[in-house]
């Protein structure tokens, strides 16, 4: 039975050039005069471009080869790039990244993302418009529910597991079940009556894709309530391909944890500001959420 302990365990290219390195040229550099870093689409095409550009010239500049930031139209798209080794590096979410494991991508988690608080934690919750009457799940029977990506922790298997221990099948229990894509189109859907309940990603009172999108003027956070929280799962990792030569990977390596103090205005574009410095992960650490995926398997499998 999956408990407490399994979460806890924790588009178009753009391409942008990098600078030549002051020293002679690494002998990987004839062998990857390009490498490619993907995102799975937690936002807008616009908005990924606008948080990452700054970082794939910082990356490109760094390690002295071509860089290019491809934004993935799915969750799924970015599993199968690592799988045909197409991507390099990758910015997953936990369940997309445990799927890349168990379905033969030959990839390593290198970096965690870091809360503001120390915590490497997040939360799925489900949101309602706070001028609706709904204060708990059950009293959405019939309505839309809308969730991110078959692909997505916080977006469909935490939601999954989570209606599953309140006894709700979703396709029996709602009027329509609806992938929207991205976590950004799940509180659309939402803001404009598509759906009457959505789920997303929220860290804490000042962080979330909600207050993100308010930011950027997309959103006003309480104009939306939120009815259910799950427990944490572990933060998303940035993984690459593990047959990377080992200088390259500990040249990406020391991009990625010394960009917060290289490159601190790139950094904060990056994480607007809500996070603390990338540190060291493996993919022991997703194991839980491998056990995750298997059971959100096993109840589509029953239900089908």
């Amino acid at each position: 039975m999956f408990t407490r302990r399994l979460l806890l365990g924790a588009a178009p290219a753009l391409a942008l050039p990098g600078l030549a390195a002051a020293q002679p040229a690494p002998a990987w550099r004839a062998q990857f005069p390009e490498l490619v870093f993907a995102i799975v689409p937690a936002e807008n095409a616009a908005g990924v471009t606008e948080r990452f550009a700054g970082f794939i010239e910082y990356l490109g500049r760094t390690l002295g080869t071509r860089v290019t930031l491809r934004i993935a139209s799915d969750y799924a798209a970015v599993i199968e790039g690592q799988r045909a080794g197409n991507i390099h590096i990758a910015m997953y979410g936990p369940a997309s990244f445990a799927r890349a494991l168990t379905t033969g991508a030959q990839v390593d988690a290198f970096a965690i993302e870091v809360n503001r608080d120390g915590t490497k934690g997040y939360y799925s919750v489900f949101y309602v418009r706070a001028d609706s009457a709904f204060q708990r799940i059950e009293d959405l029977r019939g309505r839309n529910l809308g969730l991110v990506d078959p692909n997505s922790t916080s977006g469909n298997n935490v939601p999954r597991f989570a209606l599953n221990q309140m006894g709700i099948t979703p396709e029996q229990f709602f009027g329509r079940v609806v992938y929207t894509g991205s976590h950004e189109n799940a509180v659309i859907a939402l803001q404009q009556g598509t759906v009457d309940v959505a789920a997303n990603w929220w860290n804490d009172e000042q962080e979330s894709n909600l207050r993100r999108m308010e930011r950027r003027g997309m959103a006003r956070y309480d104009n939306f309530r939120v009815i259910f929280r799950s427990e944490q799962i572990v933060n998303s990792p940035m993984a690459f391909l593990r047959a990377l030569p080992d200088p390259l990977k500990a040249a990406i390596r020391d991009a990625v944890f010394n960009l917060p103090t290289r490159e601190p205005q790139i950094f904060q574009r990056m994480t607007d500001g809500q996070s603390q410095p990338w540190q060291p992960v493996d993919n022991a650490a997703y194991n839980p959420i491998i056990e995750l995926n298997r059971f959100v398997d096993n109840l589509r499998r029953q239900r089908g």
